[in-house]
């Protein structure tokens, strides 16, 4: 499958290693020139190029950069696409991060504003792990202690593509719902970043709470930001973990 990356950071540098490791034909792109992702894409064993060529005859694209790159891609990116392109939304609206978005600190979910600003259909996937879990943690099919990722979308067929390659990357892929539903996997969520099994994951999208997770993204950010340099990866999965009460 020919699959494209927008964003060669840790999240869509992992997957695009992870992709083309099992045998598909990945390109990673960001808005800089081709050759000065040459060394990127040397090291991930993928190809480089310009927005529009990675995007051209893909089957799958993925977008993996922040919340606030989003309008900054090209307009019409996807005009000329076939209609079965699969597009991905692994980011996450951070406010600590990102300049204020009116639209979803108005309560629009975080992907359905991703789709309208992309003019494409979306699923939204790969944005409740950390890239220190998505690294190390990936482990084979029926593995016990597997962790479950969420996977949210309305197209069923572009949904089920997306599952089997979040299986492939090492993880159980589990149908959220729509995507006007996936606001149960947006930071402040038990969904989030929680490293939930597929026994666990049900449950904490269900109790999402929509109109606490904003103040619960907001608390776990400043606690996490403030103990960054002195705290392991683990340790950080448990400060999320505590403001769900999720046992460690």
């Amino acid at each position: 499958m020919k699959i494209a990356i927008i964003g060669a950071g840790q999240i869509g540098g992992i997957l695009a290693k992870r992709y083309a490791a099992s045998g598909h034909d990945v390109t990673i792109a960001t808005a800089r020139n081709p050759e000065a992702l040459r060394e990127r894409a040397e090291e991930l064993a993928v190809k480089a190029a310009t927005l529009d060529a990675a995007v051209a005859g893909a089957e799958v694209v993925i977008i993996s950069i922040p919340q606030m790159a989003i309008p900054k891609l090209p307009a019409g990116l996807f005009e000329t696409c076939s209609s079965d392109l699969v597009v991905v939304d692994t980011g996450n609206y951070m406010p600590f991060r990102d300049p204020p978005i009116e639209a979803i600190e108005n309560g629009m979910v975080e992907s359905v504003w991703v789709a309208q600003q992309l003019g494409h259909p979306i699923v939204k996937a790969y944005n409740s792990i950390v890239a220190h879990s998505l690294q190390n943690k990936n482990l084979p099919a029926d593995a016990p202690g597997r962790i479950a990722l969420p996977v949210a979308g309305d197209d069923a067929r572009a949904k089920q593509i997306v599952m089997q390659l979040v299986d492939l990357s090492g993880f159980d892929p589990f149908d959220a719902g729509t995507l006007e539903e996936s606001w149960r996997q947006q930071p402040g969520m038990a969904a989030y970043c929680t490293d939930l099994t597929l026994e666990e994951l049900p449950a904490a999208l269900a109790r999402a709470n929509r109109a606490a997770g904003p103040r619960i993204r907001d608390a776990f950010a400043k606690k996490l930001l403030e103990s960054w340099d002195r705290t392991t990866p683990a340790e950080r999965t448990a400060i999320i973990r505590s403001f769900h009460k999720v046992a460690n």
